[in-house]
């Protein structure tokens, strides 16, 4: 279990991103940060869908060819991607090529296109949001789901959305500021605004 590491810049960090430079300035510039709009949480919860499994690192190192080939997460470009869309993917060095998450990835467009008659993707994810967040204060007190997350993922599987288990919808929740699991003595806890 760890607390809060001071970095070479004084700051206190989660754990997780005191190392490598990537994770770091996605834990100081996104990570538990609010987005707005459809596609960026249709990018997030793709992102968290094919990271199951890998480390986050590679997902962020792979972020733009995701973001590339996967049309800026525009649901209806991605929705209308056919069997020949899947093959071109599986072939793409850049990106994690795993079929089922692939497809699951063109589910969860289409999913989100047919959202919008009920409010939209945001809409739907934000309202599973708790009445209150963690505090962690070392990283052994940092949970992997919660009631909120597991009833996310029954909800979105209802609405025709694949690989979007609770473990996996706690991510994103986490990366999008629905709870704050920034450490409590970390410089980011709070950064959301959601939770100040």
């Amino acid at each position: 279990m760890s607390a809060p590491v001071i970095g070479d810049d004084g700051l206190a960090r989660c754990p997780w991103a005191a190392g490598d430079p990537v994770n770091r300035a996605y834990h100081d510039t996104e990570w538990g940060l609010r987005v707005s709009g459809e596609a960026a949480h249709l990018e997030r919860l793709t992102l968290e869908a094919f990271q199951s499994g890998l480390s986050w690192l590679t997902i962020l190192n792979k972020r733009e060819a995701f973001r590339e080939v996967f049309a800026g997460f525009d649901a209806d470009v991605v929705a209308a991607y056919d069997e020949g869309d899947v093959e071109r993917l599986m072939v793409e060095p850049r990106i994690v090529r795993n079929r089922r998450k692939i497809e699951a990835a063109v589910a969860n467009a289409r999913a989100t296109v047919a959202l919008r008659e009920r409010g939209g993707l945001e809409a739907f994810i934000w309202s599973f949001r708790p009445d209150t967040t963690p505090e962690p204060e070392r990283t052994g007190e940092m949970a992997t789901t919660s009631p909120e997350s597991v009833a996310l993922s029954k909800a979105l599987k209802k609405a025709g959305f694949a690989h979007v288990g609770p473990t996996t919808m706690y991510a994103l929740m986490e990366a999008v500021g629905i709870v704050d699991d920034h450490l409590v003595g970390c410089h980011r806890r709070g950064a959301s605004g959601v939770w100040a």
